[in-house]
């Protein structure tokens, strides 16, 4: 089933397509409906259809009909997979004339860890730049979840141009208050929507210096494989190189750093006041991090002009081609994460560290 919700959307939003896949990658695209997200076509693909019938995504599929009738996965990846391959046309029509695909799942389920591989070949087969931007399970939802968030990843990771994993339990090491699950999830969709908002930005954001598509198809492509994302804001004497600081030493990087990296794409924006010499030393701190015990990385740059933010400088960086070793997820075993310090779940635990999008943005409510 696939089903159309808004035919002027669809016509509007051809270049750029965020597909969210199983229960949670469909969250994460409600919410950057509500979040106004522009410039991209949303699309939740589901196993569950009671689930699927309260996105709203401006197109729905139905994952594998005949095989689940509607009621989901059960947690099995194994299902997931062949309900997205039951659904492989569908799939298909909804991506084809995108030339960016984003595909975001919470690894750790059913639909959305066995069917985002599929997802991933299709949208490569169709030529789109193919983005996967997922979230690792919190430490409370158990080892067998983690487990198959891990295996997950190992058949994602050669299906799409850039992989960008988030570990859910930094971002509720890095609040400042303690959250119920259901806020903590929260938490969990908007780090995912302002990943996505950043990179689509850079991208549609007409600055002094612009970045287009084929710079961030070149240095996604030639970087293929892990990537991580940092945002910083500054502010005062040293903003820009704070901002850069922010960016690159972010605690939601899980502690891997952008050294090694293949490729660098940066975006800075400030006020008018903002000095050339400023941006050059930002750009040096970036890429002498990246460049430690390396050679130096092909690096992007763009730069704009927003006169709302004041005296304030934001800096995104986006680090490609990361080098695998510097990857716990696929070495570490979950049952390590059972170590003294499991009493005092991830989700109590705070960290002064507050990522720029948390720090300078007040929530404000969402429309429903």
């Amino acid at each position: 089933m696939l089903v159309f919700d808004n035919e002027k959307e669809e016509t509007l939003y051809t270049k750029i397509k965020v597909m969210g896949i199983g229960g949670g990658g469909s969250n994460a695209v409600s919410h950057m409906v509500r979040k106004n997200l522009k410039g991209a076509l949303t699309i939740a693909a589901n196993t569950d259809l009671q689930a699927l019938n309260s996105s709203l995504a401006h197109v729905k599929i139905q994952l594998g009909a005949a095989l689940t009738r509607g009621l989901g996965a059960g947690g099995d990846p194994e299902v997931g997979k062949k309900a997205m391959e039951e659904s492989a046309d569908e799939v298909r029509k909804a991506l084809k004339g995108a030339d960016m695909v984003f595909l975001t799942a919470g690894m750790g389920g059913g639909t959305g860890t066995g069917g985002i591989p599929i997802a991933a070949q299709i949208s490569k087969d169709l030529g789109a730049l193919t983005i996967a931007v997922v979230t690792k399970p919190f430490r409370f939802e158990g080892i067998p979840r983690i487990k198959k968030a891990e295996e997950g990843l190992r058949n994602l990771r050669d299906k799409v141009d850039t992989l960008l994993v988030i570990p859910n339990d930094r971002i509720i090491e890095i609040s400042e208050k303690e959250l119920p699950i259901k806020e903590a999830f929260a938490m969990a969709d908007e780090v995912l929507y302002q990943a996505v908002k950043g990179i689509i930005s850079i991208i549609n954001q007409k600055g002094v210096i612009n970045i287009d598509f084929a710079d961030i198809r070149t240095i996604m492509q030639e970087g293929k494989g892990e990537a991580i994302m940092g945002t910083g804001m500054g502010s005062g004497e040293d903003r820009a190189k704070e901002a850069a600081r922010e960016a690159i030493f972010s605690p939601l990087l899980d502690g891997v750093s952008i050294q090694g990296a293949k490729g660098i794409v940066t975006f800075i924006t400030g006020g008018e006041s903002l000095t050339l010499k400023e941006v050059e030393e930002a750009v040096s701190l970036i890429l002498e991090e990246a460049s430690k015990d390396s050679k130096e990385p092909d690096l992007v740059f763009g730069y704009a002009v927003d006169p709302s933010l004041g005296d304030k400088v934001q800096i995104t960086v986006i680090a490609t081609g990361i080098s695998k070793q510097f990857f716990n997820w696929e070495e570490e075993s979950p049952e390590a994460t059972q170590s003294e310090d499991i009493s005092v779940p991830a989700y109590l635990r705070k960290q002064r560290d507050k990522p720029a999008f948390l720090r300078w943005h007040k929530p404000q409510e969402e429309k429903e």
